[in-house]
């Protein structure tokens, strides 16, 4: 089984099926992910879907989610002046 590394470039991941939010915008200015086989997640930028894949393991892909869910990152998104 191949391991892929952070960095890798996305269009290397052939196998990947890459997924998006339903709440992305129209412009394609979104996160995709995909699940690799062994059972990581590679996360691209949508705007570039050749370039770099991070690549998580399932247990920091869930614990982000959870933080995520559980509003721990909302402040990123308030306006800075």
């Amino acid at each position: 089984m191949e391991r892929f590394v952070n960095g890798v470039s996305a269009e290397l991941l052939t196998d990947a099926a890459w997924r998006k939010s339903k709440y992305s915008g129209a412009l394609g200015n979104c996160v995709e992910v995909a699940p690799l086989p062994g059972g990581d997640i590679a996360m691209r930028n949508s705007r570039f879907p050749d370039g770099p894949a991070l690549i998580y393991t399932r247990a920091e892909i869930a614990a982000f989610l959870a933080g995520a869910k559980d509003g721990e990152f909302d402040d990123v998104l308030r306006v800075q002046h």
